[in-house]
């Protein structure tokens, strides 16, 4: 394993809970710059959360504020997103992302800001 890998994938209700883990401790490059995106169907790919450790912070975009929750492990090894009162539009493929870079500042929103990239896992939500 060189890429980050993640796992936690399932199919939940709506109003219920998930936690995506995304494994990095075979990732060669520095793990502070990293971030969750998803993509549903049809639809280009989004960021949702992300860590900068250049600044020790993390951020959310406005669609998942209050819902979803990024960790990221002290070793650096694991970053989490928690998903709470899961609703239908969250049904997507979710990927972990990461840079190369040594220090963020600010955090990378754009998907071509990242170089490496884990296979997904989804999460389908029903009603």
């Amino acid at each position: 394993q060189e890429g980050p890998v993640e796992s936690g994938g399932d199919s939940v209700q709506a109003g219920g809970s998930l936690r995506l883990s995304c494994d990095a401790s075979g990732y060669p490059y520095p793990r502070n710059c990293m971030g969750w995106f998803r993509q549903a169907p049809g639809k280009e790919r989004e960021g949702v959360a992300f860590v900068y450790t250049g600044a020790g912070t993390k951020y959310y975009v406005d669609s998942v504020k209050g819902r979803f929750t990024i960790t990221q492990d002290t070793t650096m090894n694991t970053l989490d997103l928690q998903i709470n009162s899961l609703k239908s539009k969250d049904t997507a493929m979710y990927y972990c992302a990461a840079r190369r870079a040594w220090t963020c500042w600010a955090p990378a929103l754009e998907r071509d800001e990242y170089e490496d990239w884990g296979r997904g896992a989804q999460v389908t939500v029903s009603s």
